[in-house]
């Protein structure tokens, strides 16, 4: 990573199947990265291993929180470390393994070239050429479509997926952000922070991943939230959030 220093932050609940794995794998493609697990207070011990692993992984830390207080906040709880620790990049992915590690590495390869040195954001895009998605049900391919058309057009992003977790920030970008100003608390907030980066014109790009679904554990995702999602864009791109 040449003198990059690289903070993985990984949101979590009940990902005690998932984590595991996704850390060895961090660690062996990435031995020099950092690993941050925010973790919401699993009742089903993610939090714990974390601890219990400190000495296999010292690249390896976790932040408790007292409940399950959204995906937002946490990725701001993440941003803010990064920032207080000196990190230059931050890479954001889900615990699931729905995000290959392989392609987390490609990602951070590319961000260190010469060729990104004034891209902010780089996207692991589902829809762009070479990227897709695996093992999703016709009605869930249905509702991303619909989610990141609306995005694209209410906040004129230029970017395709913009409702994907799997990204590499440069911390230079993140702090032309006031994070404090960040409204979505819950998913809304992958939407939400492309927007806000674009109104300061922070340069993007998308690189193509395979998204593929969970096997273990239980999806965070339902009918209630997608309609927020769509809420809180109607929201950002009526001007009724500044």
């Amino acid at each position: 990573m040449s003198n990059s220093r690289l903070l993985v932050v990984v949101a979590t609940y009940n990902e005690i199947d998932n984590l595991p794995r996704l850390v060895l794998q961090i660690s062996e493609l990435l031995p020099d990265a950092h690993i941050l697990v925010i973790d919401d207070a699993s009742p089903d011990g993610t939090g714990n291993w974390c601890e219990q692993s400190a000495a296999q992984y010292p690249n390896l830390s976790v932040l408790h929180r007292s409940a399950k207080l959204g995906l937002g906040t946490a990725a701001v709880a993440g941003f803010k470390y990064a920032k207080e620790q000196g990190y230059t990049l931050v890479a954001t992915m889900d615990a699931d393994l729905s995000h290959d590690p392989k392609s987390l590495a490609e990602m951070v390869e590319l961000s260190t070239g010469t060729e990104c040195g004034d891209i902010g954001v780089i996207v692991g895009s589902r829809y762009v050429t070479g990227g897709g998605t695996e093992g999703w049900p016709f009605i869930r391919r249905l509702a991303s479509r619909a989610v990141n058309t609306f995005a694209r057009m209410m906040l004129k992003l230029k970017t395709y997926d913009n409702s994907g977790a799997f990204r590499i920030y440069r911390s230079s970008a993140l702090d032309q952000l006031d994070l404090e100003q960040l409204r979505s608390t819950d998913f809304a907030y992958l939407e939400e922070i492309l927007w806000r980066l674009s109104k300061r014109d922070i340069a993007m790009m998308e690189y193509p991943i395979l998204f593929r679904n969970r096997e273990l554990g239980r999806s965070k995702t339902n009918p209630i939230l997608g309609l927020r999602v769509f809420w809180q864009i109607l929201m950002m791109g009526m001007g009724i959030w500044k």
